[in-house]
């Protein structure tokens, strides 16, 4: 897929059409207590995750701060924002649905602190970069690694067949394959994206 940005679209609450394109994807089969509010609580994640902002931010009149966060960690860890950016990304998706991308994408990329690598490469996948927690090529891309590894293998092989003026020219590619295939480690304040 190509890849691309979503359109910015303010937060304000979810209308009836909204709520129920995204019901599916929340309601959970088996025991369990229910959530009481659905609709409170995706309200409340999806403010905090337009406003990029601690969740001590959110309004006292959305609820608890706390509630809201344990609520999106389990919904992070039970796949539930991966599955929706994959139906974001569908271009079947219905349109109560493609209207949320924006949100979701924000709301994507406060989950990829706990999905980490395996939630980048999914960004990356569906070609939706607004998911992306920073710039795309400045974040790891193990794709990338599986391809130009035998390159950078062979390349150095060659190298260090005429290097006679020691390793240094080998260990300054080797240090440039690695930064170019496995991302920045620290993400400088003014490059991560709004």
């Amino acid at each position: 897929m190509l890849p691309r940005l979503t359109n910015p679209r303010p937060w304000q609450p979810l209308d009836d059409a909204e709520l129920a394109a995204l019901i599916p994807f929340f309601t959970r089969q088996g025991s369990g207590r229910p959530i009481f509010d659905i609709r409170a609580r995706l309200d409340a994640i999806l403010w905090v995750a337009c406003h990029n902002g601690p969740w001590k931010d959110l309004p006292t009149e959305m609820g608890p701060a706390d509630t809201a966060s344990r609520q999106f960690r389990r919904w992070t860890h039970a796949g539930v924002w991966s599955r929706l950016l994959k139906a974001v990304a569908d271009p079947r998706a219905p349109a109560a649905l493609r209207r949320l991308e924006h949100w979701i994408c924000r709301a994507y990329r406060r989950a990829l602190r706990i999905l980490k690598l395996a939630g980048i490469v999914l960004a990356r996948r569906l070609g939706l970069h607004s998911a992306l927690n920073a710039p795309a090529h400045l974040l790891p891309d193990p794709d990338l690694s599986k391809t130009l590894m035998p390159l950078v293998q062979a390349k150095v092989a060659a190298l260090i067949g005429r290097c006679d003026r020691g390793m240094i020219p080998v260990l300054r590619l080797a240090r440039a394959a690695h930064q170019l295939c496995g991302g920045r480690s620290r993400l400088p304040r003014w490059m991560a994206p709004p």
